[in-house]
């Protein structure tokens, strides 16, 4: 009998294993998002170059944490963050002034809008928020957030004075123990600033003495989004690269051989 029995559950094994290996590993709540048939063609084609799943898991975003992310433009990341979080999450989109005096701001807004309004499936939970250094930067409630996020805008806040502002008002909306996430065109170490104005690469001392200005404590940085064909000396700065291609024509298959700019990717926490 004791035979019997230890066979059978033997056996109940076996067909336990073989089930569990047949069935595909599921992909994780990033990956989905990432992998989403929503996502608009144009802005999946830059995958390689910006590596969304690596990056937003660098930065543990979590699909039950509150998000914010700051200047979202076009919804490049919005189709990624806002399914990812819609359920159990929060997602914050902080993006341009409605008020803004700059025609660009205003244009790039509306058409935000107007593209959650055409799918509130997947949008209807996005709160719309501003920052607009100095005068407006409440871009979610103080200490509600477990991450911010900002992909590729330090350079214009630096442009602007805004930048002191800008990573205040970061500071302001995480929890303690919450984690910014900063990825940003890479400019060569000891560039002056003035350089970094003009080209859009910004130093990665520069930004991280700017995080911790404003309270925050650097946790770690990644290569995930570097590229070492890039020089950073082009002669439209980083507009020169694709997405903008900003010479046409001139040198094209050239700047697109080396492909979009190389990035500095950096997890900074507010303390405790």
């Amino acid at each position: 009998m004791t035979s019997m029995l230890h066979h059978g559950l033997l056996l109940a094994g076996l067909i336990t294993l073989a089930a569990c290996q047949s069935t595909p590993t599921a992909l994780d709540a990033v990956e989905t998002a990432v992998a989403n048939p929503h996502r608009s063609a144009d802005f999946v084609a830059r995958d390689a170059a910006r590596r969304p799943a690596d990056t937003l898991r660098f930065f543990d975003v979590q699909p039950d944490m509150t998000v914010v992310e700051i200047w979202p433009g076009g919804g490049w990341y919005s189709e990624i963050l806002a399914p990812l979080l819609r359920d159990s999450g929060r997602y914050y989109a902080a993006h341009f002034s409605a008020d803004s005096d700059v025609p660009y701001f205003r244009r790039s807004l509306a058409t935000y809008r107007e593209k959650l309004a055409a799918n509130p499936s997947l949008y209807d939970q996005v709160i719309v928020t501003e920052l607009a250094p100095p005068a407006s930067t409440v871009i979610a409630p103080a200490g509600s957030a477990d991450r911010v996020l900002t992909f590729r805008n330090v350079h214009n806040w630096a442009k602007a004075g805004q930048a002191e502002a800008a990573f205040a008002a970061f500071y302001q909306a995480l929890k303690p123990g919450g984690l910014l996430g900063v990825v940003e065109h890479r400019a060569p170490a000891g560039r002056s600033f003035e350089e970094q104005i003009a080209s859009g690469y910004m130093t990665e001392a520069y930004v991280i003495a700017l995080a911790e200005q404003a309270g925050f404590q650097l946790v770690e940085r990644s290569e995930l989004n570097a590229n070492p064909r890039d020089t950073a000396t082009h002669p439209a700065g980083v507009w020169t690269l694709p997405p903008s291609l900003r010479l046409g024509d001139t040198d094209r298959a050239h700047y697109l051989a080396i492909g979009e700019s190389d990035r500095m990717t950096l997890k900074f926490r507010r303390p405790e």
